[in-house]
């Protein structure tokens, strides 16, 4: 039996990577691996997790080559670009792509988020990695393999960067008066003169302050991670009692989800005969910094409220096989939580951070502002 449903709601994302996240997921009957370089899928994948009013979805990306198996995928598109040429496509999801923070500039980031954030109005986020592996570094070529610690303390300057160019056109900076011909009032757009260990930065920024104000910023909380510039962080917890660990670790943070890795069917048995038999193509048994959920979309249902009493405010779902578990998250899971009165029917916000319940933050230069 179910307990009482909890009265706060429960939100719900995905992690969309590649054909799933089975490594051998591209060789299931309902996978499109011809597909995976075409606009067409991941407008298919975003528009499936759309109507089944999910809040966002993240897009895997990173520096390097996933694999050097020839029976792997191998090779991505760009996540950010991903989210932009979709963003016409969709109209209430959040779009939140990757992008890696070790080796690359804020400026650069800061200005491509901030126009996700214009063609899906208002509906960026970004997802915050760092790059530790020597492949990686030797794409770019200058500078060695910083050390973890290193990357993390580079990961906060950055986002700290990225916030204040988001920042440095105040809202109304852009005066587009055509009588008097002035477009913008320069007296509201500001450098930002950050001067840090990692980046030097002037600014400002050559993109208005975007739709949000400030995009949702969310990490994964790895060990060592600073959690304290994101809005949302992303937890690996393996039980109830871990995700509360985990919760209170992180503070009070405005939202804390629960990462997933889920292979979902009618029955538990046809679920976990599914993994075997990827495993079995891939030669070793799939594992995965997250838990691992084989089940029936009303047996997850349960998993997800009781670790929501937790202390989660919801859950990144990462699909084994897409599409085959996104369709099984959107018109298996969803109704399930309907029908317990804990996730949404209907969109109630038209931008991401609406749909989070986050406000739209003050700008840090604007006279008389007040940034928590």
């Amino acid at each position: 039996m179910l307990t009482m449903a909890p009265t706060r709601p429960l939100h719900l994302a995905v992690a969309l990577d590649g054909a799933g996240w089975h490594p051998a997921a591209w060789r299931e009957p309902s996978a499109r691996p011809a597909e995976l370089f075409t606009a067409r899928y991941w407008a298919d994948l975003v528009r499936t997790a759309e109507a089944g009013r999910l809040d966002f979805v993240t897009i895997e990306d990173a520096l390097g080559v996933q694999t050097d198996r020839a029976d792997r995928v191998a090779g991505r598109l760009d996540a950010v670009l991903i989210a932009a040429r979709i963003a016409p496509a969709t109209s209430r999801i959040g779009l939140v792509p990757t992008a890696t923070v070790t080796h690359t500039e804020p400026f650069h980031i800061a200005k491509a988020l901030a126009t996700l954030d214009y063609v899906s109005t208002g509906r960026a986020g970004w997802r915050v990695q760092v790059s530790g592996l020597a492949e990686e570094a030797a794409h770019f070529g200058r500078r060695a393999v910083p050390s973890i610690p290193d990357a993390f303390d580079e990961a906060a300057d950055y986002v700290e960067v990225v916030r204040r160019l988001w920042d440095s056109w105040e809202d109304d900076a852009e005066i587009r008066d055509a009588a008097t011909g002035r477009f913008i009032d320069r007296e509201k757009l500001h450098y930002i003169e950050f001067d840090g260990r990692w980046f030097s930065v002037k600014g400002p920024s050559i993109t208005p302050r975007p739709p949000q104000g400030q995009p949702l910023v969310t990490a994964l909380a790895e060990t060592g991670m600073p959690c304290a510039f994101a809005d949302l962080v992303y937890l690996t917890p393996g039980n109830a009692d871990h995700a509360r660990q985990l919760t209170d670790r992180v503070g009070s943070l405005p939202h804390r989800f629960a990462d997933l890795v889920v292979f979902l069917a009618e029955t538990e048995d046809a679920a976990r005969a599914t993994k075997d038999r990827l495993d079995r193509l891939d030669g070793a048994q799939y594992t995965s910094d997250a838990a691992v959920f084989t089940g029936t979309p009303a047996q997850l249902a349960r998993l997800l409220l009781e670790w929501h009493e937790a202390g989660l405010t919801g859950f990144r779902l990462r699909p084994g096989r897409l599409p085959a578990d996104l369709d099984a998250i959107t018109g298996g899971l969803v109704p399930e939580l309907q029908a317990r009165g804990v996730f949404r029917r209907e969109y109630e916000a038209v931008t991401l951070r609406g749909l989070l319940g986050l406000p739209r933050p003050a700008n840090r230069y604007a006279e008389g502002a007040v940034v928590a």
